[in-house]
């Protein structure tokens, strides 16, 4: 997707900051291709799915209903990083052998976090995106190691985050060797408590203006709140973002993780009917 003329590029003394993550003058958006799917061009990517991949067999049954309803990523955690040690945290190796299954049964890309630099390399070999985590994003040894998988990269922002922070993090698996990399905006830690987290919208018009890395949002673990996650999501499609990260379970109260904040696969499918009108009103597809 074109850079838009009327965006402003980094200023002359942040260029020095942000070598390699930073929007030249006139430079279009990267595009980010993982499997069928093209993160920063006019068609947006929704990546949806379960927040954990679990033992109950659900996985197949939620990756075939977001695929049907148009998204194009499946998103699950085969590990899992939990507040308390006493929550559930994730099938790891099994789990992800089940999202191996999962793209072979729906022909969806994958797109898992690791949290482990000596996890990677497993990691890789089933997934075709890595993701790091709010929790992970100044872990510098495992932005390195990403860096170096050669696979595509999908960076969250901390929750208690700065963009320079954040750029600075995506500049370490740049300068790692890595050359496909997402943002993913999935809200910040504010005074505020009525949501889990407060959707911070200015930073993707900003990113836009400052980066030419695609940049998407994550609506659930901004809000926490089923009931407010499709309102986000046309939210976030009309400030400009390229794409959308949205947790799906075929029964959210049965779900071992995140079940408050999941939609179940009637209000995903709504909720993308919703957003395709308002990416109709700004010049883009879903």
């Amino acid at each position: 997707m074109s850079s838009d003329p009327q965006l402003k590029p980094l200023r002359p003394a942040d260029v020095d900051r942000y070598p390699r993550s930073g929007r030249a003058p006139g430079q279009d958006t990267t595009l980010v291709r993982v499997g069928a799917a093209v993160f920063g061009g006019r068609r947006l990517v929704v990546a949806a799915g379960p927040c954990a991949v679990e033992p109950s067999g659900s996985l197949l049954t939620t990756a075939a209903a977001v695929r049907d309803a148009g998204a194009t990523v499946l998103r699950a955690g085969a590990y899992k990083p939990r507040t308390s040690p006493y929550d559930f945290q994730g099938l790891g190796r099994e789990g992800l052998a089940l999202l191996d299954e999962a793209r072979a049964a729906t022909g969806l890309p994958v797109v898992t976090e690791v949290l482990d630099p000596r996890d990677v390399d497993a990691v890789a070999a089933v997934a075709d995106m890595l993701q790091i985590g709010s929790r992970s994003v100044q872990n510098v040894p495992l932005l390195r190691e990403v860096g170096r998988s050669g696979k595509p990269v999908l960076l969250k922002r901390g929750m208690m985050t700065t963009v320079h922070e954040w750029l600075s993090a995506a500049e370490y698996v740049l300068s790692a060797g890595g050359r496909d990399l997402v943002l993913c905006e999935r809200g910040i830690r504010t005074f505020e408590d009525a949501t889990r987290n407060t959707l911070d919208l200015n930073t993707v018009v900003l990113l836009k203006q400052r980066t030419h890395l695609p940049v998407i949002v994550d609506p659930s673990h901004a809000c926490g709140d089923a009931n407010l996650v499709a309102a986000l999501c046309r939210a976030a499609v009309a400030a400009g973002a390229d794409g959308l990260l949205i947790e799906v379970h075929v029964d959210p109260l049965q779900a071992l993780s995140d079940g408050d904040q999941s939609l179940d696969p009637a209000a995903f499918r709504a909720a993308m009917t919703a957003c395709r009108a308002v990416a109709a009103a700004v010049g883009r597809e879903i």
